[in-house]
C-alpha cells in the first residue's frame, strides 16, 4: 500500500531573505554563502588532529582548542622517482620498505632496486594476450576496480615477495571500438566478455624477490571462476585469496602458502542469489573481521586463520558498515552504518567482550571521513544533513557525549538568501521504507502546479538518496529559482531495505526499480502543486537504462528522460557485473528478454507531450555505444521522435567542452519541455 501521510509543504521564508539572481546562479553566487571548510587528516596523537586548509596545514589541540601549524613528515623517499618511472613504464609500486619499486611494461612484472637503479625482469611471456600483473578489462572495471588502473600486483608486508595475477585472455571475445579522429580513424580492440561469453584464464603467481623464485597457487585456470583482490598476512607467510565459480552464489576465502602453493579453506559462504566480495577486512593477532549481508543485513563476524571459529559480533539492522578501527587489546571494535536511518551513516562502538553495541554519534546528521583518537576517547568527522551545510565536528566519547564544531561551511551571508534546501520524504511501498529527497520552488504557491525533474541511478545497492548536504550550485539552485520541483529517488534494491531488499532483481533486473519508481510518480501524483503531465526523468549508465525503461514501460507516468550511457540490452554488458544479477543469457531468457528495451520502443510516445534525449560517448569502453546504437535503429522503425547526442572521443562520462556542451544540452531540453521556454541568452 501507498503512504501518503507524509504531505510535502512549502518551505517559508522570511521577508529579509533575497533571491539569488539568474546571473548569481550561473555566474558566480554571492561571496559568503558558504565558506571554506577544513579538510580532517587524520590524528598526530591522542590530543591533536591534523587539518588542512587550502596548502597549508595545522593541528588543532582538543584540550587547548589552540592550531599550529604542521609539516607533513618527509617520505622516505622521493616521490619523484615514481613520477619519472610512469613516463616510461605503469603502476610503479614501492615495496613497504621502499627499497624496491614493482611496475609493469609491455605485459610484463619487473622489480628496480632504489639503491643501484638495476632493473629485473620476473616475467618475459606478455604479450596482448598475456598479462602479467596487469588486469584483462572485466577485472579492472569489475573486481580489482578501476582505481587500480590495472594494476595486479602485490608487494608482501616484508617487501620479499610479490604476488601477482596472470591473464590470458586468448578465447576472450574481442570488442572493436572505433575512433573517426584523422583521416582513416584508428580502432581499438578490447578483450571485453559479454554476459555468457568466456572469461579470462587467471594463474596466480606468488615471487621470492631475492632468488627469483616464482611459486604457483594450487587453483586450476581452466575452472570457470573470479578471483577477488588479495591479502597478504602480516607475517608475509601466507597470500589470501577470495575465489567464486562463475554462478557467484559460493565464495572460498584460501590461504595460499607461497612456499609450495598449497591452499587451505579458511571461510566458506553460500548464498541463494549472489555474493559480493569481501571488501571490508581488517587483521587482527589470530583471526580477521569482516562485513557480511549473508543474514539479510550487513553483520561484523570474526573469522580465526585456521577457519574453526566464525564469531557473529551485531546484530542490528545495519548496512553500508565499514570498519573504522579494532582494539583487540580494549575489545573494542568502532564502525559506521546506515542502521538507525537507512539514509544517514552514524557511528557506533561494539564492545566485544560484553556483546554491547552503543551508538556514539551524536544529532541527526551523515557522518563521513570519520577518524578514531589513539586512545579511543574522541572522533572528528564531517556531518551535514539536507538542511545543514558540512561541518568538520569532534565528537567526545563516553558518558557526557560532546560535539564540538572544528570549521562549518556556512557562511556569514547564508541566512541572507533564499537557498534551495531539500527536505526528506519516505513512502511505504509492499512493506518497504523508500526514501527521497525533495527541493520545492523558492516562493513556492501552492495553487500553482509545477514540472518535476526526478533524478536517480537505479543500479543494485547504488542508492543516491542520502540526509546529507548538497551546497547551492547552478545545479539544484537554478530549478528553485525556476519554479521547477526536483526529486530524488530511490527503489527498494537501492540499499535501504537489506539484502532482502537488494535481493528482489535478482535474473530481472530493471524490473522491481521501475515498479517503485511508478510509485514516486503516483504519490507526487496526490500532491496538488504537481502537474502530473509533465514529469522528467534523467539518469546515467544504468540511470540511463531505468530512463528509457521509465518512458517506455512505464510511458503512463514519465513524459520526459534524458538518457546517457545506457545499457539496452544486458547480454550487450560485461560477464561479471551482469550475471552477478541475471545469471547467464542461456539460463535466465525470460529476464534478459525484459531488458532488451528497444523491443518496448512502441510504448513510447514521442513528439507531442513527451520526448527522449539520448546521449553516448563514441570510446565508452563500458557501456558499449552498440547499446545507444541499436535502441535508436528501434525508435527509427516504429518512426518515433527523439533526441540524439553522440559524444566523438568520449569515454562513459563526458568531461571538459563536451561536458559543458552536454550541461547546457540538457538546459535546452527541460526548458523547452518542461518550461515551455527558451534557454536564457546568459547561458549562452
Amino acid at each position: 500500500m501507498l503512504s501518503t501521510a507524509l504531505l510535502v509543504t512549502a518551505v517559508g521564508y522570511t521577508q529579509e531573505k533575497k533571491n539569488l539572481t539568474l546571473e548569481q546562479i550561473v555566474k558566480s553566487m554571492p561571496k559568503g554563502i558558504t565558506e571554506g571548510k577544513s579538510t580532517i587528516i587524520n590524528w598526530s596523537d591522542a590530543t591533536n588532529v591534523i587539518l588542512r586548509d587550502g596548502g597549508s596545514y595545522s593541528t588543532y589541540n582538543i584540550k587547548s582548542g589552540d592550531k599550529r601549524d604542521y609539516t607533513l613528515p618527509t617520505p622516505k623517499v622521493k616521490p619523484s622517482i615514481l613520477s619519472e618511472m610512469r613516463k616510461e613504464v605503469s603502476n610503479p609500486t614501492f615495496s613497504p620498505d621502499s627499497t624496491m619499486v614493482a611496475y609493469t611494461k609491455g605485459n610484463n612484472l619487473y622489480v628496480m632496486d632504489v639503491a643501484t637503479k638495476k632493473h629485473k625482469a620476473l616475467t618475459t611471456d606478455g604479450t596482448d594476450l598475456i598479462l602479467n600483473g596487469w588486469s584483462s578489462w572485466v577485472y579492472y572495471e569489475e573486481i580489482l576496480g578501476r582505481s587500480t588502473n590495472y594494476k595486479a600486483f602485490w608487494w608482501s608486508p616484508d617487501s620479499k615477495k610479490l604476488a601477482y595475477y596472470k591473464f590470458d585472455d586468448s578465447n576472450v571475445p574481442m570488442f572493436p571500438i572505433y575512433d573517426a579522429t584523422g583521416k582513416h580513424g584508428t580502432l581499438t580492440e578490447t578483450r571485453y566478455p559479454k554476459a555468457g561469453d568466456e572469461n579470462p584464464k587467471v594463474d596466480i603467481a606468488m615471487v621470492d624477490i631475492a632468488s627469483g623464485k616464482t611459486t604457483w597457487a594450487d587453483f586450476n585456470r581452466e575452472d570457470d571462476q573470479y578471483f577477488g583482490i588479495p591479502f597478504w598476512s602480516a607475517a608475509s607467510d601466507k597470500f589470501m585469496v577470495p575465489w567464486m565459480p562463475r554462478e557467484q552464489n559460493h565464495l572460498v576465502l584460501y590461504e595460499v602458502s607461497p612456499n609450495n602453493g598449497s591452499k587451505d579453506e579458511i571461510y566458506d559462504e553460500n548464498q541463494s542469489t549472489w555474493i559480493d566480495w569481501i571488501s571490508d577486512m581488517v587483521f587482527g593477532k589470530e583471526g580477521f573481521y569482516m562485513t557480511r549481508d549473508f543474514d539479510g543485513w550487513e553483520q561484523i563476524y570474526y573469522q580465526s586463520f585456521d577457519g574453526k571459529t566464525l564469531n557473529k559480533l551485531t546484530e542490528d539492522k545495519n548496512w553500508n558498515t565499514n570498519i573504522l578501527k579494532i582494539d583487540e587489546k580494549k575489545g573494542l571494535i568502532f564502525f559506521s552504518s546506515r542502521a538507525n536511518v537507512s539514509t544517514r551513516n552514524d557511528v557506533y562502538m561494539l564492545n566485544i567482550k560484553k556483546g554491547i553495541t552503543q551508538k556514539i554519534s551524536l544529532g541527526d546528521y551523515n557522518y563521513t571521513n570519520i577518524k578514531i583518537s589513539p586512545d579511543n576517547k574522541h572522533f572528528v568527522a564531517d556531518i551535514s544533513n539536507v538542511s545543514t551545510p558540512t561541518k568538520a565536528v569532534l565528537v567526545k566519547i563516553g558518558r557526557k557525549p560532546k560535539l564540538t564544531i572544528l570549521s562549518d561551511s556556512r557562511g556569514a551571508s547564508y541566512d541572507d538568501y533564499k537557498i534551495a534546501e531539500a527536505k526528506m520524504r519516505f513512502i511505504e511501498v509492499d512493506g518497504y521504507t523508500l526514501p527521497a529527497s525533495i527541493i520545492l520552488p523558492i516562493d513556492m504557491d501552492s495553487t500553482k502546479q509545477y514540472p518535476v525533474i526526478i533524478s536517480m541511478y537505479g543500479g543494485p545497492n547504488a542508492g543516491t538518496v542520502m540526509d546529507r548536504w548538497n551546497a547551492p550550485s547552478q545545479g539544484n539552485q537554478l530549478w528553485a529559482n525556476q519554479e521547477v520541483i526536483q526529486i530524488s529517488i530511490d527503489h527498494r534494491a537501492s540499499g535501504h531495505c537489506g539484502k532482502e531488499g537488494v535481493n528482489f532483481i535478482h535474473r530481472s533486473l530493471g524490473q522491481v526499480e521501475l515498479s517503485d519508481y511508478i510509485e514516486w510518480v503516483k504519490y507526487l501524483r496526490t500532491l496538488p502543486y504537481v502537474d502530473a503531465d509533465k514529469i522528467g526523468i534523467t539518469g546515467f549508465s544504468y540511470g540511463g537504462t531505468m530512463t528509457v525503461l521509465a518512458l517506455t514501460d512505464g510511458a503512463e507516468y514519465f513524459q520526459y528522460g534524458i538518457a546517457g550511457g545506457g545499457v539496452m540490452d544486458w547480454q550487450l554488458y560485461d560477464t561479471h557485473y551482469t550475471e552477478r544479477y541475471m545469471d547467464r543469457p542461456q539460463d535466465n531468457k525470460d529476464g534478459y528478454a525484459f531488458t532488451r528495451v528497444w523491443d518496448r520502443v512502441s510504448k513510447y510516445k514521442g513528439g507531442e507531450g513527451s520526448m527522449i534525449r539520448v546521449t553516448h560517448g563514441s570510446l565508452d569502453d563500458n557501456v558499449h555505444m552498440q547499446n545507444t546504437m541499436q535502441l535508436v535503429y528501434a525508435l527509427q522503425m516504429e518512426n518515433k521522435d527523439f533526441e540524439l547526442m553522440i559524444y566523438p572521443g568520449a569515454y562513459h562520462g563526458y568531461g571538459g567542452a563536451q561536458g559543458t556542451h552536454s550541461r547546457k544540452s540538457d538546459l535546452i531540453f527541460w526548458y523547452k519541455h518542461l518550461l515551455n521556454k527558451e534557454l536564457p541568452a546568459l547561458f549562452k
